[in-house]
């Protein structure tokens, strides 16, 4: 079953609250898009290798060529964790 809930998670907030107003438009088309089908192309959705800040099974969804966000699927709902550039999000 598809999760039906959309939640952000504090960091996520926080980190989609220093972005620059022009990604942050960005930000929000992906996400619309990702509401729609979070394994679109153009959103090139994988999973992530090993743990991420603790977390496992978590995806990876690309805003733009340097900017993705982190995400995990519950039971119930799409939990978003981290939005960045590469190196913020991953350190390399």
């Amino acid at each position: 079953m598809r999760p039906l809930r959309f939640l952000r998670t504090e960091h996520f907030l926080a980190d989609y609250k220093k972005l620059l107003q022009r990604i942050q438009k960005q930000v929000d088309r992906k996400l619309r898009l990702f509401l729609e089908n979070p394994f679109h192309p153009s959103l090139r959705t994988k999973k992530v290798k090993g743990e991420v800040s603790g977390f496992r099974d978590v995806y990876e969804g690309s805003i733009t060529m340097n900017y993705r966000f982190l995400f995990r699927i519950t039971d119930d709902a799409y939990e978003l964790l981290r939005l960045g550039t590469h190196t913020q999000i991953f350190g390399r």
